[in-house]
């Protein structure tokens, strides 16, 4: 497993807000935009969110999500799920990444 630094859970909203919202939200009502809801996606395998369409590659990758497989999939999405119609480009910057996801964490297990 790679080594991820801490990340700050109000850096990493700000950073969701900036780079995210546009595709995704987390929300309990089960709703998805462009990409799907995240809510709940901290422990659920590629390509479960209910009512979402997504790729084949997204759906076949058979992983879970969680802190060492969204630090790989954050980095460069493309490449680590070839196939995947998310458009996202990735955060190269490591502190990024760990904002990013110690927010993810908290607010798609709905403790934010």
């Amino acid at each position: 497993m790679p080594e991820i630094p801490a990340g700050d859970v109000t850096k990493g909203a700000a950073i969701f807000k900036q780079k995210c919202t546009q595709c995704h939200q987390i929300t309990t009502t089960g709703v998805h935009k462009q990409g799907p809801n995240l809510m709940g996606l901290w422990g659920r395998k590629t390509g479960q969110a209910p009512g979402f369409a997504y790729t084949d590659a997204n759906k076949n990758k058979g992983i879970t999500w969680g802190e060492d497989t969204l630090w790989v999939y954050l980095e460069n999405p493309k490449k680590y799920i070839p196939g995947t119609k998310m458009v996202f480009a990735g955060l190269k910057k490591k502190k990024e990444r760990a904002d990013l996801i110690a927010y993810l964490r908290e607010a798609t297990q709905g403790k934010i």
